[in-house]
């Protein structure tokens, strides 16, 4: 059995996640959190409420908190490292936290940066995000082209799974695209409940912004490899990596197909809800997967998995 974790993205943050985290791990959750971000991290998670907690400053840093966290408590019990790691988006930096290849406080400044930075850039640039169902990444792509070339504002931005493609763009772009998904050949088109047009050219500034607190910060050799984002590989400059990622395409599908060619036959999702998992299911389909949102599942998958 090898295995790889799998961190989530922002969208998985819902008030009172993982509450035995939070009670157990003030270490990592409490007031060095909070002199660090200015705001009170753990009652953020505890009592939200939903709508503050969902902003985008806000929820990352909750759901990298969080996650890191599990992640401890998983790692005590099980006795042999992941393989690799993996994250939706935010969760990358759950992941290099994970790994060892960024110092957790570290990563916890990088993702209040970035959050803040994302929330500027959407502010400054009203945009959106809308899931394709029943369109593959080609058919996305060419969807997307046209409309540029019609001098509209679309763009793939997340190929999680089979099926499920994301694309970011201009608010009056996604709208027509949720009104003409049928005409262009896709089953549906939801708009997602999103501050911007996320993982797209859209997030120019963001990435810039993100960039100057990227050189602050010192990656080393992680203990297991993180597959980015960006290259569906371990990122060879991990900075830049992360800083691409704001403006690139999550390729999430090719980042668990890459691990499963690797040898990789069991997916653990560690953090709030189930999201990876669910994704990981859909791509590697003879593969084992589970889920770590919670103290008692720590537990429980480590044993599987034979523990000390």
């Amino acid at each position: 059995m090898h295995y790889a974790v799998l961190f989530p993205g922002q969208g998985s943050q819902v008030v009172g996640m993982a509450e035995d985290v939070i009670s157990s791990r003030a270490d990592l959750l409490g007031q060095a959190a909070n002199d660090l971000l200015g705001w009170d991290l753990a009652a953020t998670i505890r009592n939200g409420p939903q709508e503050v907690l969902t902003r985008t400053d806000r929820a990352q840093p909750s759901l990298y908190g969080t996650a890191y966290a599990l992640w401890e408590a998983f790692s005590a019990e099980v006795t042999q490292p992941p393989r690799a790691a993996a994250g939706h988006s935010l969760g990358e930096y759950t992941a290099l936290a994970a790994a060892g290849a960024v110092d957790y406080w570290d990563g916890l400044s990088l993702v209040a940066a970035r959050g803040r930075a994302m929330a500027e850039a959407a502010a400054a640039n009203p945009s959106s995000m809308a899931a394709l169902l029943g369109a593959d990444g080609e058919k996305a792509e060419k969807i997307a082209t046209d409309r540029r070339n019609a001098g509209g504002r679309i763009w793939v931005a997340n190929l999680n799974a089979p099926g499920q493609v994301v694309v970011a763009g201009g608010v009056e772009d996604i709208d027509w695209l949720v009104g003409a998904a049928r005409d262009l050949g896709v089953r549906r088109a939801v708009k997602l409940d999103v501050a911007g047009g996320f993982h797209s050219p859209l997030m120019a500034s963001a990435a810039s912004a993100l960039g100057a607190a990227l050189a602050d910060v010192e990656f080393t050799p992680g203990a297991f490899p993180v597959y980015s984002n960006v290259a569906a590989a371990p990122a060879t400059d991990v900075a830049a990596s992360l800083g691409d990622q704001l403006t690139h395409p999550v390729r999430f599908e090719e980042s668990i197909q890459a691990m499963t060619a690797a040898g990789i036959d069991t997916f653990i999702h560690v953090g709030p809800g189930d999201v990876t998992a669910g994704l990981a299911r859909r791509i590697a389909r003879e593969a084992t997967t589970h889920v770590v949102s919670t103290l008692e599942e720590a537990s429980a998958v480590a044993a599987g998995l034979s523990v000390k």
